[in-house]
């Protein structure tokens, strides 16, 4: 289904389903998930057909991709999963969202001080945010970002895959509750990221 939607992945479907499962490891007894920049369904959907406990939410704000979530849910008859075609932004500070999820995933969504930003709002205190980077990314630049938002970095776990041969999960714990302030109002995050 993905391979036959143009322009909604870029790499072969089949490593990009795989390169999702890797998450499964980290999920533990999670119940609530939030796919953030959702795309293609990735890691969302294939997390949601390995564990079909799961109620999933997949945030994709681009209205074609968001489409084709719905279809590809219709299609494989997946129970407990939600489409939210809305910026991440306004989905963080929504009630029925904010800080209601176990954990929240993210693959290719944004750098790291932008991705913290945009999904632990969304993370309940006590729960997981894993982002999945290569072993290249600048973590370091994001540790003010991750403090602010209630977060703390527990793990960075070799997560190899045929599409990310450098592969990493970026595991960050909420802490603590997100300040009001955030997330920032749509587009923000991403051109002015929470830097020391």
């Amino acid at each position: 289904m993905i391979a036959g939607w143009p322009g909604l992945v870029a790499g072969p479907a089949e490593e990009l389903v795989e390169d999702s499962l890797v998450l499964l490891e980290h999920l533990g007894d999670a119940r609530r998930l939030v796919d953030v920049g959702s795309g293609g369904g990735l890691p969302g959907l294939p997390l949601k057909i390995a564990r079909r406990d799961l109620v999933v939410t997949l945030v994709e704000a681009d209205q074609a991709k968001a489409a084709f979530l719905v279809q590809a849910c219709v299609r494989l008859e997946l129970g407990g999963v939600e489409v939210l075609a809305r910026r991440a932004e306004d989905a963080g500070r929504d009630p029925r969202y904010r800080e209601v999820f176990d954990v929240a995933v993210a693959r290719a969504l944004a750098p790291m001080p932008t991705l913290v930003e945009l999904c632990l709002p969304l993370v309940r205190v006590g729960g997981t945010l894993l982002a999945q980077k290569t072993d290249k990314e600048d973590l370091d630049a994001a540790r003010h970002a991750i403090e602010v938002l209630g977060g703390s970095l527990e793990s960075v776990a070799p997560a190899r895959s045929a599409a990310r041969n450098s592969g990493t999960v970026v595991v960050i714990r909420k802490i603590a509750p997100t300040p009001a302030a955030y997330p920032r109002r749509a587009g923000v995050p991403g051109r002015k990221p929470l830097l020391k």
